[in-house]
């Protein structure tokens, strides 16, 4: 009987220390006191993991790749994984990190690379298209809409007093009750248009 400390088998594994807690708060570790009983609880996780875990062979400090992969009970479908809740008070590092006490890693180291650097390939996709001039800063955006907006409204605001006294000369009317008609029916148009609509968003 092979025993090891929960580091150890952790580092037999290839997975954290917290993921090995996981794994004994969910039953699926032997424990002999203090120590894990090896080849019994590689028996566990081979029965209940999604992923298979063998013991690498003698003198293989490597471990296994696949400790992290999605863990599932037995019978059921591998886990859904789903994006953490996050809190008020806490960062998306802590929301992400209370995930994986809970539901274990869902990917393996590789697998978890190649994420990684897809979206970092993205945030750097992403900076050069702003500073291309391709992509606008959305608060940029919405403070342009909202100056172009404020604009239109006073020159509609401003026209019935420029405008009215023409349109009197021309008819041969009074010009106060010209512009005065005028900013009436200015007002009800204005009031009609609304605030600018600034959501940036996708319809669904």
């Amino acid at each position: 009987m092979e025993l090891l400390k929960q580091a150890g088998f952790a580092t037999l594994h290839n997975v954290s220390r917290k993921t090995v807690t996981v794994w004994k708060d969910r039953g699926w570790l032997v424990m002999q006191g203090d120590m894990v009983d090896v080849e019994a609880s590689n028996a566990l996780l081979k029965k209940y993991r999604s992923a298979a875990v063998t013991q690498p062979e003698a003198g293989n400090s490597s471990g296994n790749t696949a400790g992290n992969k999605p863990t599932a009970a037995p019978g059921n479908k591998p886990a859904v994984i789903v994006r953490p809740e996050q809190a008020d008070d806490e960062t998306s590092e802590q929301a992400a990190e209370r995930y994986i006490d809970v539901h274990g890693a869902p990917w393996d180291r590789d697998e978890a690379r190649r994420i990684k650097e897809n979206y970092l390939a993205l945030l750097n996709q992403l900076d050069y298209e702003e500073k291309s001039g391709k992509l606008v800063d959305l608060a940029v955006a919405e403070s342009v809409l909202f100056d172009q907006a404020r604009a239109a409204r006073d020159a509609w605001m401003n026209w019935p007093s420029r405008v009215g006294p023409l349109l009197a000369a021309d008819f041969g009317l009074e010009a106060d009750r010209v512009t005065e008609a005028l900013t009436t029916y200015v007002h009800k148009h204005v009031a009609d248009l609304g605030d600018p609509n600034a959501d940036f968003r996708p319809e669904s």
